[in-house]
């Protein structure tokens, strides 16, 4: 779906070779060349966690930021090196305490959040594009744009006002999850206090007005009971937009085969996490570590910068999450034999923990599809799990959203 300058440049010696050589037309690109097929395809990650470092001074996604120095991993440069032609950019709130001071404060803040990603493609109109409707993202990706869609993690900045959702709507949001790492007004969460049994009744109007509006909802972060209720309940099928196989380790965030069969059987999607593959450090060091993490937000560089350099140091002694590239590819290959093909897709959880070792950053993307070419899907299967799949999701919230409101 991309367009791109080639420039070739060559020694003296070897342009009068060619000159004296007869001319032969360039063999085309075979069709199971991995780079070949990487960028036919229309490719979207349905979870990036960028507009955290759109909040930090100085820092501007159209420059090329490097993962060991600035701890980002996703950027323009980048997205076009690694082929992703767009994605779901999050609006993530922390989960603070259920009090309409803190329903305030998370709503500004989320607000803030998708104002800054309005601002960022206002800043960008020659390489970046809002997206609001499923075939928004084959037509910007045509013209050689990235599509931005807008996800919400975390419903919590709501409050108890389902009709606030309509606002976010209205300036982007196409998916939404509705709750985080704690449980809070809507469900309870996977890795939060069992308050609701799952969905809260609130929480049960929040999924109804996303299938009104047209929005795909999100499980992730969801405990199991609230995933099942949001299967079943749903009008249209939901996305678990970063999530993976306890098969690949037992975490309360991931999700065991039978669950991810019933998702495949009505007709969702798992977007495959790349987090949660292995047992995770919470010593001390770690736990210090993460309570610098506002430094990363500071108004000086150069503390910024040395909050980086101690978080490389730590994870250089005791990784936070010891998991590799083949260990990503492993709990990929799992989610497709249990799910298929037309029920996964990627949502690595890019600028928000995720990333492996030999995996830090999306200029990494393009192994992936040589790593399922090898496997022996076909490009066909290729482009249902890069974009195909989670579009699809999207049409049908539309369809629905247009029916019950003619």
């Amino acid at each position: 779906m991309r367009t791109y300058r080639i420039g070739i440049g060559a020694g003296a010696i070897a342009l009068l070779a060619a000159a004296c050589a007869p001319m032969e037309a360039p063999a085309p690109a075979s069709a199971s060349d991995p780079a070949a097929v990487h960028q036919r395809l229309l490719t979207l990650d349905t979870h990036l966690d960028t507009p955290l470092h759109f909040m930090r001074p100085g820092w501007s996604i159209a420059d090329r930021h490097d993962f060991v120095t600035d701890n980002s991993q996703v950027d323009l440069p980048r997205m076009i090196e690694g082929g992703l032609d767009g994605g779901f950019f999050v609006i993530w709130t922390p989960q603070g305490e259920l009090t309409q001071q803190g329903y305030a404060n998370a709503a500004a803040m989320a607000e803030a959040r998708q104002q800054s990603i309005l601002a960022m493609i206002a800043a960008n109109p020659e390489t970046v594009e809002r997206a609001d409707r499923a075939d928004d993202a084959a037509r910007i990706a045509a013209t050689g744009r990235r599509f931005v869609y807008q996800s919400i993690e975390n419903s919590y900045p709501l409050g108890e006002d389902i009709g606030a959702l309509q606002r976010f709507y209205d300036n982007g949001v196409r998916m939404v999850g509705p709750v985080h790492s704690a449980t809070n007004q809507f469900s309870d969460s996977a890795t939060g206090e069992e308050r609701w049994g799952g969905l809260s009744p609130l929480g049960r109007e929040l999924l109804a007005e996303m299938n009104r509006l047209g929005i795909i909802p999100d499980g992730s972060h969801a405990s199991d009971a609230a995933f099942d209720q949001m299967v079943e309940l749903s009008a249209t099928p939901i996305i678990l937009s970063h999530s993976g196989p306890k098969a690949a380790h037992d975490h309360p965030r991931n999700i065991d085969d039978a669950r991810i069969r019933r998702l495949a059987e009505t007709g969702g999607v798992i977007a495959v996490n790349s987090i949660y593959l292995a047992p995770r450090s919470d010593g001390p060091e770690w736990q210090e570590m993460s309570s610098r993490f506002m430094e990363m937000f500071s108004e000086s560089r150069e503390v910024q910068q040395a909050y980086v350099r101690d978080l490389r140091a730590l994870e250089a002694v005791t990784p936070r999450e010891d998991a590799d590239f083949e260990m990503f590819m492993a709990s990929l290959l799992h989610l497709i034999d249990v799910a298929g093909v037309d029920h996964v897709a990627f949502g690595a959880d890019w600028d928000g923990g995720g990333g492996v070792e030999n995996m830090r950053d999306i200029t990494a993307l393009p192994m992936i599809t040589a790593r399922l070419l090898a496997a022996g899907h076909g490009e066909e299967d290729l482009g249902k799990m890069w974009s195909g799949n989670v579009l699809r999701l999207l049409r049908q919230a539309e369809a629905h959203a247009a029916a019950v409101s003619g």
